[in-house]
């Protein structure tokens, strides 16, 4: 079971150990249900350890109250609670503030306030007296940002954070008789805006000449959506500017990397039947990016899924569905529409017209090797690899070429080959001459001693 406290920083989403603390569980969906907790401060910050609410009138009141202490005030304001073994210094972690009785220290009490664990603790004792009932599954980013909040001497923040509302996804318990549930959220008291140090939202002037107000500011939006939407058409990448979304496709996200397409289809089946259900995966890596799309054959189905499917488990991840706002496969489908028109027209796919394309080039410039013949292998010709005629074009134009001083290109490399030959000659003839005379002298040298050195021997 969850429920989503909206503060002004962001949303928490917490679930509840409704088994374990089952008591401490009822309290907190009954207050929250009784929008209790509305405009309630955080206002105990201990930074990389616990913050602290759970008093609508904090400071003016600082005990708070509990459900049934609502709901009757003569029962008094706290109610009985019991310890489980749940993890108290885990980030995240939701435990309610205990208070022992004056006849027995063995029993504990507890109101509305909690605390909520902002980093992980090493010491498992350190929240003792406290009794666990949730786990902020949701908006670690707020816990940090609350914790990295300016606080004044008294670990209070300067500028408030507040819970402006709060959603129960699920009540599985039955109702506390007496207690008020009002149809909507109520406005803050005039005794609750007396709390307000600096107030947690403040209006921000966009334009500073002008006045925004929300109708012009709708309207600047849609102009500028409108003028995007102009240009991908223009560029080709849309149908139509006025294109809308398919009606039939759920944008489903906040997926668990491990969940795959075929668990999403079955889970999601039950309210029709399904067109298409994709995860979309990386392209290199191929790892999930944790959203999909799934279109069904029906609109009606499309719309009970998105009303009973947002915020539900799956794989151990709360996932959120909404209508798609995507218009890729339409506009995919128009432009293989329109390619294929082109290509009829023109006669041949478009692979058909670059193939022709390359075999005219390399007749046209291929001609000094001889015309291209059917039959023979692409692969190779005359030992060497087939060329794209771009290719062979630039080869022939680089063979055929001059440079600068008027003199062609394969007769500058004939002459310096020619001149190569005529260096290597030489230096064969020098060798050769040398070595004869070496010769020579050796022979000299043998007939002035007596003969061959052998001879000597």
């Amino acid at each position: 079971m969850s429920v989503i406290l909206q503060t002004s920083k962001g949303n928490l989403v917490i679930d509840l150990f409704t088994k374990q603390a089952p008591t401490e569980s009822k309290n907190f969906i009954k207050l929250c249900k009784a929008k209790y907790y509305n405009f309630a401060p955080f206002y105990n910050i201990q930074k990389d350890f616990i913050v602290e609410l759970g008093d609508p009138l904090y400071p003016i009141n600082k005990t708070g109250c509990s459900a049934w202490g609502l709901s009757d005030p003569s029962r008094g304001k706290s109610f009985k609670t019991s310890q489980n073994k749940l993890p108290k210094n885990r980030i995240g972690a939701v435990s309610l503030i205990t208070q022992s009785d004056n006849t027995d220290p063995d029993e504990r009490f507890a109101t509305s306030i909690f605390t909520i664990t902002l980093k992980d603790i090493e010491d498992r004792n350190v929240l003792k007296n406290n009794v666990v009932f949730g786990q902020v599954t949701e908006g670690f980013e707020i816990l940090e940002a609350i914790n990295n909040a300016y606080l004044d001497d008294d670990h209070s923040p300067l500028q408030d954070i507040r819970v402006h509302h709060t959603y129960i996804l699920e009540d599985p318990f039955d109702d506390i008789e007496g207690l008020a549930i009002p149809p909507q959220s109520p406005e803050p008291t005039a005794e609750q805006l007396s709390t307000v140090k600096l107030a947690d939202i403040e209006d921000i002037d966009l334009d500073e000449e002008e006045e925004l107000t929300e109708e012009r500011f709708k309207e600047r939006q849609n102009r500028e959506a409108d003028s995007k939407a102009l240009t991908l058409e223009i560029i080709g990448d849309l149908p139509s500017a006025e294109v809308k979304p398919m009606e039939n496709v759920l944008f489903v996200c906040k997926l668990n990397p491990l969940t795959r397409d075929e668990d999403l289809e079955i889970i999601f089946s039950r309210f029709g039947k399904i067109i298409s259900c994709e995860v979309m995966k990386d392209k290199s890596t191929g790892d999930s990016l944790q959203y999909a799309f799934i279109e069904y054959e029906e609109k009606k189905s499309c719309e009970a899924a998105y009303f009973k499917m947002d915020g539900v488990l799956i794989d151990d991840r709360r996932i959120h569905v909404d209508f798609s706002q995507s218009v890729s496969r339409l506009s995919e489908a128009w432009r293989n529409e329109t390619n294929a028109k082109r290509e009829k027209k023109h006669g041949g796919s478009t692979s058909d017209t670059s193939r022709n394309y390359r075999d005219r080039d390399y007749n046209r410039h291929g001609s000094s090797r001889g015309p291209y013949r059917s039959g023979q292998s692409s692969e190779s010709r005359h030992g060497e690899r087939y060329k794209s005629g771009e290719e062979r074009s630039r080869d022939e134009r680089y063979r055929s070429g001059r440079h600068g001083d008027g003199s062609r290109r394969d007769e500058r490399y004939r002459d310096d080959r020619y001149k190569n030959d005529r260096e290597r000659d030489h230096r064969h003839r020098s060798e050769r001459h040398r070595s004869e005379r070496e010769r020579d002298s050796y022979h000299s040298s043998s007939h002035r001693h007596g003969g061959h050195h052998r001879d000597r021997y």
